[in-house]
């Protein structure tokens, strides 16, 4: 029992990473899968092609590195969050393609429930204010929009789960007796939970006229739910769960409160540890679970989410073919000295935190006959630094804690040049640690604590170092004159479509 498994299902893909005591990759399987467009605004993926890829990349993880069942202790799971799956207990398929979490379709409901009852209301009982984001709308527009979906959900038939218990389910048994659970952290994200009693809000169901026979049962993140039946893993404990953000937090071994990092990856999130304490957040922060491990209360935290970071670069490479490869970005940007005056809101699907403005919408400011690709290329790196920024200011705010240092990961952080923008517009210290899978890496950390693998917090601790530290090197009036252009590029994006 020399290793952990992680499966991390992505938003682009889905991978199984195996680990060692130290923390270490041991082993990679890896696929993507597609991005689905029917509609402007509509995002969705195809569920039975996650199920097949999440097999295989977990048996190439195994192979790869030679391994049998008997040498992993455990398996973790983490996950794309709010992304929305409704399917059938006892066939197994899926109603719909999955509902990824930047989709907008629900953009009408939301206005309409702002009306009626108020973001606050939502706010004050699940720590999420009223947006597309979250999944228990898009179950509503399911439940609404699609044919037999409701008459079943009434029978106890059509059941619901992100992408952490569609996956959960179907590794331990699917038809035959798979078990229909989540964790703290991924039910914290449907907007259906109470965020201090932890149990699903049976008044908000009510009002959306979801059935509570759908949802999953609500359990710790580390914790042996069962044993995986799936032939790529047969007789594994699976016994961690952790939404994406909250995983790479744990990596982190951001266990104080206090201590934040930020995830560079599709979309952008940073989270703070508060502790035992849930802190309602006035500048536009959520207030979500960071981790429970069993035996334990639940621990807080806030968080600053941007629906999108490196999304942005895919896009210069897919919609415009600027570059042929994401990694091209860093040298186009490099050929210009600055931005050339342009700034790049990627409002694709509404600002989030900190501005929750469902009807922005992308655009690119201050173009003269000057500004060329590369000039884009780094303003659409710069881009994430700025929204990073933003809600970092609003963390400082809401939580009365000077941030000095902040610790980063995700696919972005080997971007130097991105890194070094980062500690220059917000004149802070930015740590990239040497793992900076640090997502499958919580989810390992989650599995493994559960089964006795790694003993306590502090052997967790002892496996984090750090690769680079980053400190400013601008000027405090250049500094202020290039967040000045920010803040009104985001100014002429809010409110675009009516």
């Amino acid at each position: 029992m020399n290793y952990v498994a992680a499966i991390d299902q992505g938003t682009t893909s889905t991978r199984c990473i195996i680990f060692n005591k130290k923390g270490e990759i041991v082993s990679v399987g890896q696929k993507e899968h597609e991005q689905i467009f029917p509609k402007a605004g509509w995002v969705e993926h195809n569920p039975e092609e996650i199920r097949q890829n999440t097999l295989e990349v977990v048996a190439n993880a195994r192979i790869k590195a030679n391994l049998s069942t008997q040498d992993i202790a455990a398996c973790g799971i983490t996950n794309q969050r709010e992304t929305t799956m409704v399917w059938n207990r006892k066939t197994g398929k899926p109603y719909y393609n999955a509902i990824v979490w930047q989709d907008t379709r629900v953009g009408k409901k939301v206005d309409e429930l702002e009306k009626s009852i108020g973001s606050d209301w939502f706010k004050e009982r699940t720590g999420l204010p009223l947006a597309t984001y979250f999944s228990g709308l898009k179950i509503q527009w399911i439940l609404d929009n699609v044919k037999g979906v409701r008459e079943d959900a009434e029978k106890g038939e059509a059941i619901f789960g992100n992408m952490d218990t569609y996956t959960v389910w179907h590794l331990t048994g699917g038809v035959d007796g798979g078990l229909h659970l989540t964790d703290v952290t991924n039910a914290s994200r449907t907007q259906l939970m109470d965020i201090k009693t932890i149990s699903w809000d049976e008044e908000i169901l009510e009002k959306l006229n979801i059935p509570l026979a759908m949802l999953p049962e609500i359990m710790p993140s580390s914790k042996v739910y069962g044993k995986i039946k799936s032939e790529a893993m047969r007789g594994v404990p699976l016994a961690g769960i952790l939404g994406d953000q909250q995983a790479a937090l744990v990596g982190q071994t951001c266990y104080k409160p206090g201590e934040a990092k930020n995830t560079y990856g599709t979309g952008c999130f940073m989270l703070m540890n508060t502790g035992t304490e849930a802190v309602a957040s006035k500048y536009g922060l959520l207030t979500t679970v960071a981790y429970q491990f069993e035996g334990q209360p639940v621990h807080y935290a806030l968080e600053g989410s941007i629906a999108i970071a490196g999304a942005l670069v895919q896009w210069l490479r897919d919609n415009l073919g600027i570059i042929k490869n994401s990694a091209d970005v860093q040298k186009l940007a490099e050929g210009v000295n600055d931005n050339g005056g342009a700034y790049f809101v990627p409002a694709f699907s509404g600002l989030y935190a900190p501005y929750w403005n469902n009807n922005a919408r992308g655009l690119i400011a201050g173009l003269t006959r000057f500004v060329n690709k590369g000039h884009i290329a780094r303003a659409v790196l710069e881009a994430t630094a700025y929204q990073t920024r933003d809600v970092l200011e609003a963390m400082q705010k809401d939580s009365d804690i000077e941030i000095k240092s902040l610790r980063v990961d995700g696919g972005m952080t080997v971007n130097e040049l991105l890194m070094q923008f980062q500690s220059d517009i917000m004149d802070v210290e930015v740590i990239r640690p040497k793992m900076i899978e640090t997502t499958a890496l919580g989810a390992a950390y989650a599995a493994g604590m559960a089964v006795g693998y790694w003993k306590n917090f502090d052997d967790l601790t002892a496996n984090w170092g750090i690769d680079k530290t980053w400190k400013s090197e601008m000027s405090e009036e250049l500094r202020a004159k290039n967040f000045n252009g920010w803040k009104k590029a985001i100014e002429r994006s809010l409110d675009w479509e009516d």
